[in-house]
């Protein structure tokens, strides 16, 4: 495949924040993608774009004369591509360039490319309820998402388990609000007592559909940590404010673990806390995000058993898939996520069955997370078809 030409412009994202979006003119024809950005952040993870900002990365993607009449013929030259861009650019637009790229390698596709017989789809795993970060103005809530996990057969069938019960869910609620991800945003509950109402619909919901559903959250506790203390401001009714030491609040999230079978828990301990995972019980999945940063050298120091994957983060397709594989050899499960700032782009839900990742966490509902869902039902129409 030969690369005739580079083009980037500035799109919006799902918070009405520019993003960069780039257009490959190729000998396989013409592709575009684009990369998201982060509302909750972590601290290790590279920039998305220069300190001057996202106007710089474009005008240099424009510049960029490099790529003119460059051939690349597999995924391994992405190897020497990468060496070409200016780390100061910022990780959105290397990925937003390499998902172009890939695309265009893969004629649209990118899963078959890697994975032309695939023996499994992703479970989704997708926020119903949420706050923290990803809602300005703040509610109440600390737990920044509450998470649906079904296990079926289908992902067609496991689409539409997250949508029942996010229908369910936010009349029990009786809020319009929404989150940066689509997510309900109750204002007058406390932490503890939307654990039981998201509990209380999915065991009736489950009952009586005979599905299985599992719980998580992610607690984005960095976001939570000031000077050695975990600070709640709404954790119960008889409790509002509610301050935790690192022993306490590895106890505590034990206890949710057992108390209310959390399947699945995303940074329950401040990012740069490696050793505090040893601590904690290990039957759920203890999912690190802003500990890891999709870097395998913090990977490799932590005590993780599940690691969320974003490309945008490391800033290298090569380096997320190499992460990716580490994961599969060492039992250590990836999960392929969206941002709170999302595009239309399904880049990930093509990856998430290229590189055999069993979860992609993108939402429920807005029309971006529904993109990355919609990705992989016509994957999973096209596969049923062969």
């Amino acid at each position: 495949m030969i690369i005739k030409g580079v083009k980037a412009r500035i799109i919006m994202d799902s918070r009405k924040n520019p993003a960069i979006e780039v257009i490959l003119n190729t000998s396989n024809g013409i592709y575009r993608a684009s990369a998201p950005s982060g509302a909750s952040t972590g601290k290790f993870e590279i920039r998305a774009y220069p300190k001057a900002g996202i106007n710089v990365a474009v005008d240099y993607l424009n510049n960029l004369k490099k790529f003119k009449n460059y051939h690349v013929n597999d995924f391994n030259d992405f190897r020497k591509i990468e060496k070409f861009f200016n780390p100061s650019m910022g990780g959105n637009v290397i990925i937003a360039f390499e998902f172009a790229l890939l695309k265009s390698l893969a004629k649209g596709k990118i899963w078959k490319f890697f994975n032309p017989r695939p023996k499994q789809l992703p479970l989704p795993v997708g926020n119903v309820v949420g706050g923290g970060a990803h809602l300005i103005p703040k509610n109440k809530l600390d737990i920044q998402e509450y998470l649906l996990i079904p296990h079926t057969a289908t992902f067609k069938e496991a689409v539409k388990i997250n949508n029942d019960l996010y229908r369910l869910i936010g009349k029990k609620l009786k809020t319009k609000r929404k989150t940066d991800e689509g997510a309900w945003a109750p204002e007058n509950i406390s932490d503890l007592e939307a654990f039981d109402i998201i509990i209380s619909v999915m065991k009736d919901y489950s009952e009586k559909q005979g599905v299985d559903v599992h719980l998580g959250i992610d607690l984005a506790s960095s976001q939570l940590y000031n000077k050695r203390r975990y600070s709640y401001d709404n954790f119960s009714p008889s409790q509002k404010k509610k301050d935790f030491i690192k022993k306490d609040q590895i106890a505590l999230i034990n206890d949710w673990i057992n108390r209310y079978h959390l399947a699945y828990i995303e940074d329950p301990l401040e990012e740069q806390d490696f050793s505090g995972y040893k601590n904690l019980d290990h039957s759920a999945l203890l999912v690190g995000d802003d500990l890891i940063v999709t870097d395998i050298r913090r990977l490799k120091k932590s005590f993780v058993n599940a690691v969320i994957i974003k490309p945008n983060q490391i800033g290298s397709l090569v380096k997320t898939k190499e992460i990716v594989d580490y994961c599969l050899k060492k039992n250590i499960v990836p999960i392929i996520s969206h941002r709170s700032g999302e595009t239309l782009d399904a880049t990930i839900s093509q990856l998430a069955v290229a590189w055999k990742i069993p979860f992609i966490k993108c939402g429920i509902n807005g029309k971006e997370r529904e993109a990355k869902l919609k990705e992989i039902l016509r994957i999973e129409k096209e596969i049923k078809r062969d």
